[in-house]
């Protein structure tokens, strides 16, 4: 297990697999957990990753963050492709499992944990371990399973009401349930604060036996991916510092739009964006 030299507490911890997604334009680093933690960077809190992967790339843009690796032969890895139905996306290799006896000592205590799985690769067990932590889950990887061939499809999460009903709030995308509304709706139910994603629609979000529709601004998307996860941690972080769960979403969906406007992880805005976006909004 590879852990930095120096480790200091943390204001925001993530778990998930950084991946590599294998693109038309070559493979590039990916996962819930890169794209989160440099939204936590850029919103100037303390963010960690606890994670698993081999290292194939260069960090790039994560370089400056602190990351926990208990290594992997290879990581997490991803082939998507567009059709006209949509995104079909085949997993090729799975990294190791997440579990808590590997979050560092000096972690323990953030003020947020969050829980990114992308393929099942997170134990749900590491909730009950946090209980003074806002606790906030992206279960998009609980919802998939994978034949043998790894294309990937949307799976029933057993889990689904236990988890939501020990976190404090939970962002899906509607795709990850395959715009179900029926699940969308028991979901909704088990989570007290629980958004759903819609692209471009904007998000719904479901707080406290309430619904509201959150717009989106209108952009030129370039490129989707991560969108969700910038959402999902900037959400979180405002919810926790407010505790307004409407002018989180609001906020969050700023961000979102203008990540989709980039590729990649450069896609994430970056302090000075957000602090033209705070500035545009007062």
């Amino acid at each position: 297990m590879q852990v930095p030299a120096r480790l200091e507490p943390i204001d925001y911890l993530v778990i998930g697999h950084i991946t590599i997604d294998n693109t038309v334009g070559g493979p590039r680093l990916g996962g819930s957990a890169a794209y989160s933690a440099l939204t936590v960077q850029a919103l100037g809190l303390r963010a960690g990753i606890v994670t698993a992967w081999a290292e194939e790339l260069p960090l790039g843009p994560l370089a400056d963050l602190p990351i926990v690796n208990i290594g992997a032969d290879q990581s997490t890895t991803f082939e998507n492709r567009n059709t006209p139905e949509g995104r079909k996306q085949k997993i090729l290799v799975q990294a190791p499992f997440l579990e808590y006896h590997l979050i560092p000592e000096a972690w323990r205590q953030p003020r947020i944990l969050h829980l990114a799985p992308v393929a099942r690769e997170v134990s749900p067990r590491i909730l009950r371990y946090f209980p003074d932590s806002t606790l906030g889950l992206t279960p998009q990887g609980w919802l998939r399973e994978w034949n043998q061939s790894g294309e990937v499809q949307v799976a029933h999460w057993e889990e689904a009401d236990l988890l939501l009903s020990h976190a404090d709030a939970a962002v899906i995308a509607r795709e990850d349930v395959g715009n179900d509304p029926e699940q969308i709706e028991r979901m909704a139910a088990a989570c007290p604060i629980f958004v759903v994603t819609e692209g471009e629609a904007g998000a719904k979000l479901y707080a406290y036996g309430e619904e509201h529709q959150i717009e989106a601004p209108a952009v030129h998307a370039v490129d989707t991916t991560g969108a969700g996860d910038v959402f999902a941690a900037a959400f979180f972080i405002r919810l926790h510092l407010s505790g307004d769960p409407l002018e989180a979403a609001r906020f969050a969906s700023q961000l979102a739009a203008r990540s989709v406007q980039r590729v990649g992880l450069d896609s994430v805005p970056n302090r000075d964006e957000i602090y033209d976006l705070m500035a545009e909004a007062l």
